[in-house]
């Protein structure tokens, strides 16, 4: 039988029954399959069990070696191309003489890609006869981006966030005597419009945007901290067998996934970057800056960082920085350690454990750089 329009017409208090009925439906439905989950619990979930298939397990140099090439070539699958530019212009922005060092503000434009804005600091006196040592110094979140870094307390807001973050390390290392690169990436700094987000974070909707045509903000910095390091090694005032990398909080992040990634660097300072991927989307939400798709299907932060062994590390971490989880932080630690144990170099596994904040120390990482970079 065809029902017409008025057959399938419901009176007021059929309507209330119906209501009723609907709602009674859903109580059974709820008691016999359970209370719908909201997504982030699903989320997370999944995070509490994730196990990573390629966590180095081995005890021996030949296994960790072996491990590391294998696990290498993969983050390399999962972040695709990070090739900086073999050629680039360099252009002059701003020099500024102080006392004890010169600050240039630079432009690297290379045809094809985003120019890359760099502050390179070097000490009063170095010549091309007597080469210093390099260090890429790099810059966490925040509006300011590389300019704390290089010291800009001539900028708005910098000086505070120089003070509450210690961040002006870049300014440190040149004072110490070496050649300082401190790039600006994305979206933080003169990078980003902040005001087209509409109070949303740049780091999220960048990542969201980028992978819709195959790119990550991890890796678009991820090549251009190595663009720096070319700028680095190929300046006639620096000795480019002799480059280090420091970097706080997502500068922290950076710097061991430059560090992994790039044997030129010889040395390097992690600071306030020992958390885990699985932690940050288990407990909270992590920025899409920090994101690699498929990598917890593989491995973790401390798989990234255990690539950098046997070189030496320091991993810096304050009492009271409310990012650095206990429980999670040791099991990074662990993993580190099982890495160069494996590797033989034990001695060359450095942690700063500091009274203090989210903030640089370089107690620890100052004076490993100059053993490891001022040595002849």
């Amino acid at each position: 039988m065809r029902l017409t329009s008025s057959a399938l017409c419901i009176t007021r208090p059929g309507r209330r029954l119906g209501v009723v009925l609907l709602v009674f439906l859903a109580i059974i439905c709820s008691l016999a399959y359970g209370q719908v989950q909201v997504v982030d619990r699903d989320i997370a979930a999944a995070m509490k069990a994730a196990r990573p298939a390629m966590q180095f397990r081995g005890a021996t140099a030949a296994e960790f070696s072996a491990w590391k090439k294998e696990f290498r070539a993969k983050l390399n699958e999962l972040l695709g191309d990070s090739t900086p530019p073999r050629t680039w212009r360099t252009k002059e922005v701003e020099r500024t003489e102080f006392t004890d060092h010169v600050r240039l503000q630079l432009l690297l434009e290379a045809d094809g890609i985003p120019a890359l804005p760099v502050y390179l600091l070097v000490p009063k006196g170095v010549s091309s006869a007597a080469k210093r040592p390099g260090v890429l110094c790099i810059h966490g979140h925040g509006a300011y981006g590389y300019h704390p870094i290089a010291g800009r307390r001539d900028l708005p807001g910098v000086a505070e966030n120089i003070e509450k973050h210690n961040y002006d390390y870049g300014v440190q290392f040149v004072r110490r005597g070496y050649v300082v690169a401190a790039p600006c990436m994305i979206p933080f700094g003169p990078r980003v419009d902040r005001e087209r987000y509409g109070g949303n974070d740049p780091c999220a909707v960048s990542f969201v945007r980028m992978q819709a045509i195959g790119r990550l903000p991890m890796t678009a910095n991820l090549r251009d901290l190595r663009w720096a390091l070319n700028l680095l090694e190929q300046h006639e005032l620096v000795d480019g067998s002799k480059l280090g990398a420091a970097g706080l909080s997502y500068g922290g992040r950076m710097t061991m996934l430059v560090t992994a990634m790039d044997e030129r660097v010889k040395v390097a300072a992690v600071s306030g970057a020992l958390n885990l991927l699985q932690e940050r989307m288990t407990l909270r939400h992590s920025c899409g800056s920090q994101l690699i798709p498929g990598l917890l299907l593989h491995g973790d932060y401390s798989e990234i960082g255990s690539l950098i062994a046997p070189r030496p590390c320091v991993w810096e971490t304050g009492s009271t920085d409310s990012l650095i989880v206990p429980e999670w932080d040791e099991l990074f630690r662990s993993r580190l350690r099982r890495a160069y144990q494996a590797a033989g170099h034990v001695d060359d596994l450095h942690f700063d454990r500091f009274e203090g904040g989210h903030v640089w120390s370089g107690k620890i990482a100052f004076p490993l750089f100059d053993q490891t970079l001022k040595s002849p």
